[in-house]
């Protein structure tokens, strides 16, 4: 696609729009144009793309311009000349971003009501009814969770980058460990240096715990003496008084077993997750993955022994050699085992994954909308509910991810992260800490990716977060 503007600058809220709406190599023309008189300010969008050409104009007092108004006038118009060339209504209407619920989640926090949240989203962005729906209810697990919080509260990350092996869809940083094991002991020693002064420059802020998530790759890639000994560390690092939910993120059911999920839960985790992806051997085998369907359920019956009463379960639509039929029987057969969480993902292709550049049959954007629209009817009417949802570029049929729990029982470590509600401190390779400063304002602090750097530079890691307190 080739984009001209004219008149501004605010090249990627227009171009990411057109990136959410049409396919990243579509052969179009755009023009955004913005045009400022004495009274008004004129802005105009027009699209060419097989011949025909579409336009549309928005307009904006002049006094009242501020950039997120402009911004918004931009994508409204190109949204508008869009939807004239489009052969169905997009979903999310005019929004580009990844997280759509911070709209009604702010709009609710404000004093808001459902109903005024769902016609901003109406009226404003131009979304369907449907995600006008899955966003407000998002929101407003959103508001319970944020209620939960004192301004002091902050939530911990726990980066373990390292899997047994690569799926096919994975663009995370990670390191395949296979049975090669060598960097397993060193990067841990890093990662123990780095909690141990986490957890005093905590302390001394006065700032305490609310939520743990243990994440990778796949954090049970560690061995049970090795998990024992991280969880030991975390314990002895932070306090833990305050903590609501404690989550480690099994993933792969081939990295787990009794002793292991023994070990986690009695070690202080009262959440797990244990995510399949599909109950579908062959496709399971397409994506890379060298476990069974049997083995999921194995993993889960033996993480409810263990005594996890909170327990999430992954599955994606729009997987390699996946159909509707088969991605609705991997969901029934998920929901059959009754688990607190059910998240589902839409196939996001990006480029450090192996499937971008060989796509090898992959369901049609069509099939997709099938599999999403039988998740979220199948899943409501056994009494389940969305509580948090985000967005990713590149996605099948440009959907969202959905977190789904039953009972209430919403992962808060996810709507504090989505939602930016506190400040996330992350420790180990590839986190990112996301520190909401005193003024409103929100700082980025990233680790570095790859297992070797991080080991070699846990000074510098270590210094950084001093620095990061410093503006805490």
């Amino acid at each position: 696609m080739n984009l001209t503007l004219s008149g501004h600058d605010d090249r990627y809220a227009v171009e990411q729009l057109l990136l959410a709406l049409f396919p990243e190599n579509t052969p179009l023309e755009a023009v955004s144009s913005l045009h400022r008189g004495k009274t008004w300010i004129t802005v105009r969008a027009s699209i060419t793309l097989d011949g025909k050409t579409a336009q549309a104009t928005r307009r904006l007092k002049t006094g009242e311009e501020t950039v997120r108004l402009r911004r918004r006038s931009l994508q409204q118009s190109m949204y508008l000349a869009a939807r004239q060339l489009l052969p169905s209504e997009p979903a999310w209407g005019a929004l580009a971003g990844v997280r759509p619920t911070k709209i009604t989640t702010k709009h609710l926090l404000e004093g808001g009501t459902a109903q005024s949240a769902e016609k901003l989203l109406k009226d404003v962005y131009y979304v369907t009814p449907e995600r006008r729906k899955l966003a407000v209810a998002c929101s407003q697990s959103t508001v319970k969770a944020a209620r939960l919080l004192e301004p002091e509260d902050v939530s911990l990350y726990v980066g373990i980058p390292f899997c047994p092996t690569r799926c096919s869809y994975c663009s995370f940083v990670s390191r395949t460990v296979g049975r090669k094991t060598e960097l397993l002991e060193p990067y841990l020693e890093a990662l123990l240096k780095e909690m141990e002064v986490t957890g005093a420059l905590l302390e001394k802020s006065g700032r305490r715990l609310r939520t743990i998530y243990i994440g990778g790759g796949t954090p049970s890639t560690l061995s049970t003496p090795q998990l024992e000994r991280l969880m030991d560390a975390i314990a002895s690092a932070f306090d833990l008084s305050r903590c609501l939910e404690f989550t480690v993120e099994g993933g792969r059911p081939d990295t787990l077993d009794e002793e292991k999920l023994r070990a986690i839960y009695h070690h202080g985790a009262n959440r797990m997750s244990i995510n399949p992806q599909t109950m579908v051997d062959s496709v399971l085998r397409a994506c890379g993955r060298p476990h069974k369907a049997e083995d999921v359920v194995r993993a889960y019956r033996q993480a409810e022994a263990a005594g996890f009463e909170a327990i999430n379960m992954d599955l994606i639509a729009g997987l390699p050699e996946d159909n509707v039929a088969l991605f609705c029987r991997s969901l029934d057969e998920v929901a059959a085992l009754h688990p607190s969480n059910i998240t589902v993902h839409t196939l996001a292709l990006k480029k450090g994954a192996d499937l971008f550049e060989k796509r090898q049959s992959l369901p049609t954007a069509h099939q997709v909308t099938e599999m999403v629209a039988y998740a979220n009817q199948t899943l409501a009417a056994l009494g389940y509910r969305p509580y948090y949802l985000y967005r990713q570029k590149y996605m099948s049929g440009s959907f969202e991810n959905v977190g789904w729990s039953r009972d209430g029982m919403d992962c808060l470590y996810n709507i504090y992260m989505m939602e930016e509600l506190h400040t996330i401190l992350s420790v180990g390779g590839g986190g990112m800490n996301k520190v909401n400063l005193p003024d409103g304002s929100l700082r980025r602090f990233h680790n570095p990716k790859f297992p070797e750097q991080y080991i070699e530079l846990i000074d510098r890691v270590t210094q950084q977060k001093k620095e990061l307190f410093e503006l805490l």
